[in-house]
């Protein structure tokens, strides 16, 4: 069974499912209903000169009426069955009989996962074009933003896989990888009772605050490269979990 055989067989599980549907109309349905509140107030209420790009930043990355806080929410729901169905049906063994490697099971689920969610993100286009008919803005702040949210949603996904992985209950899955994720989210987001000295150990480890530069229109390889370590990081713990699980298999 290779890579191409297994990447269709995750699509087919995700695009005949009524859960990506599902998904789908909640987050473009949150998406819209937060842009357009989001643009109203702006353009009634707005302070200061460049108010389309406060609302850009705000829509991009303002807690909690922002895109980002809704992929928080939803990708949990993408990943969970990720290798937790596979357990829960017992045919997680039938594939590691197989002979393919757990790297080739990981990156078709991985890769499904990451088509899937570039299907929902692709549908939030329509916004920035709609502003553009409106109001040129810039073009570098909207992909400054989109790569940000890119990167942000590989690492969703790769975490998501990884608690996946560690469980044969999707609900154990979905609800574990939200509560991790939303840790990493708010690390700093109390300032006030944190130390000076632990808050700047924090800032390194937070995703909010990689990810709010983007949404800025800021584009920095530290930034790139948190995510992609944190992407790396996840994928390498999901091969040992399935290698762990293989040598068990053979004694």
């Amino acid at each position: 069974m290779s890579f191409l055989t297994l990447l269709r067989k995750e699509l087919y599980a995700y695009f005949v499912s009524p859960l990506f549907y599902v998904v789908a109309a909640v987050f473009l349905g949150l998406c819209g209903f937060f842009f357009y509140t989001r643009l109203i107030f702006f353009v009634e209420y707005g302070l200061g000169e460049n108010i389309l790009g406060n609302f850009w930043l705000a829509f991009m990355a303002g807690a909690p009426y922002s895109i980002s806080m809704v992929l928080l929410l939803v990708m949990p729901l993408l990943t969970m069955r990720s290798f937790a169905e596979e357990k829960k049906l017992g045919t997680i063994e039938l594939l590691l009989t197989y002979p393919i490697r757990d790297g080739e099971l990981f990156c078709a689920k991985f890769t499904a996962c990451v088509l899937v969610f570039v299907v929902l993100l692709a549908g939030t286009l329509v916004y920035p074009l709609y502003l553009y008919s409106l109001q040129p803005l810039p073009l570098g702040a909207v992909a400054a933003g989109y790569l940000g949210l890119l990167l942000l949603g590989l690492s969703f996904i790769a975490c998501g896989v990884l608690i996946s992985s560690l469980t044969d209950n999707q609900v154990v899955a979905a609800v574990s990888t939200l509560g991790l994720l939303l840790g990493f989210w708010v690390l700093t987001w109390n300032e006030a009772a944190t130390s000076p000295g632990l808050l700047r150990v924090l800032i390194h480890l937070s995703m909010f605050d990689h990810f709010e530069p983007f949404a800025r229109g800021t584009i920095d390889a530290d930034h790139v490269g948190y995510f992609v370590f944190f992407v790396l990081f996840c994928s390498f713990l999901t091969l040992r979990v399935l290698e762990a699980r293989t040598w068990r298999g053979r004694r």
